[in-house]
């Protein structure tokens, strides 16, 4: 069938229109001299710290005692670049969303500086990550009989991808570092199903089981030796508003989980108050709104099944 080109015509007539709404609707573009974060650098850099974390796993393979240092020094320097100049974007957009675009004063601030400096103190985090995520490893070699050694868990567990990408963006987060973790986060989600909030406070020994449907919020704190199997939810009651019926935020909202709970597929645990105590089990779909004490067994009474001859 021919091209008609009567109809393509119509198309500048089309984009001026859709630039009209540029000038109509001033919330949904960012358009002007300020550049955002690029999401495939922010990805890259994910992509290049999980090669340091897990060397020989991913991109470079044959890697030994020998020639390791040169490989990781590399990377290392490429990361220095890529996340002062990323960071950087990141801490000049969020000063122009406070204050506005005030070229004189945004021309005072050296982003790029303070974006090296906290780049700095993240990278000097990457030994503590690994010393984390090392003990995520063994909680899932220990936490599933069909785990047969710690290399399939690297390569093939989602909630260790998860929990390797939320342990970077947490280390971003604590350094209050604009945007960068929550799109690392939400990478991690559309990778794996599992949504963990940057700014959730995840102990070591953490291990998430299928993982599909996890979501964990911003204020959530989990101790050490927790597991969590898929769909669980660890969210927020519904939302205080102030008089003048905005969201209320920095408060706890989501629940506390204290060491060695174990919380079974589907449940939902809700609220800042709700304290999860040690070594408590959460059964299957249990919903919770109140706090549990340590050493209980929380479950739902075993329904009655009703069977019949299909028609």
């Amino acid at each position: 069938m021919a091209t008609d080109f009567r109809q393509k015509e119509r198309l500048p007539e089309l984009t001026d229109r859709i630039v009209e709404t540029y000038h109509e609707i001033g919330t949904i573009h960012h358009l002007g001299h300020c550049p955002l974060p690029s999401q495939d650098a922010v990805i890259e850099a994910a992509q290049e710290l999980k090669d340091v974390i897990f060397p020989g796993y991913s991109r470079r393979q044959n890697l030994h005692l020998g020639n390791v240092t040169y490989h990781v020094g590399n990377i290392i320097d490429s990361l220095h670049d890529i996340l002062t100049l990323q960071i950087g974007r990141a801490l000049r957009h969020q000063h122009v969303q406070r204050h506005g675009a005030d070229c004189e004063k945004l021309n005072q601030i050296d982003f790029e500086a303070e974006g090296q400096q906290k780049t700095i103190q993240f990278l000097e985090m990457i030994p503590e990550i690994r010393r984390a995520l090392s003990t995520d490893v063994q909680a899932a070699l220990d936490g599933d009989p069909a785990a047969t050694c710690f290399d399939e868990i690297i390569f093939c567990y989602p909630g260790l991808e998860a929990i390797t990408i939320y342990r970077i963006a947490h280390e971003l987060y604590k350094l209050q570092v604009p945007i960068i973790p929550r799109m690392l986060s939400e990478w991690a989600h559309a990778q794996t199903g599992i949504d963990i909030h940057p700014g959730a406070t995840i102990g070591h020994s953490f291990f998430i089981d299928h993982g599909t449907g996890v979501v964990i919020g911003e204020t959530c704190e989990i101790a050490e030796n927790v597991k969590v199997y898929q769909g669980v939810t660890l969210g927020a009651l519904s939302f205080p508003k102030d008089s003048e019926g905005r969201i209320i935020r920095d408060q706890k909202r989501h629940p506390t989980i204290e060491k060695g709970v174990v919380i079974y597929a589907n449940a939902t645990i809700l609220g800042g108050d709700t304290v999860i105590g040690q070594d408590a089990v959460i059964g299957a779909s249990v919903s919770l709104m109140k706090s549990v004490l340590p050493n209980t067994i929380v479950t739902i009474e075993k329904p009655s099944l009703r069977f019949r001859e299909a028609s």
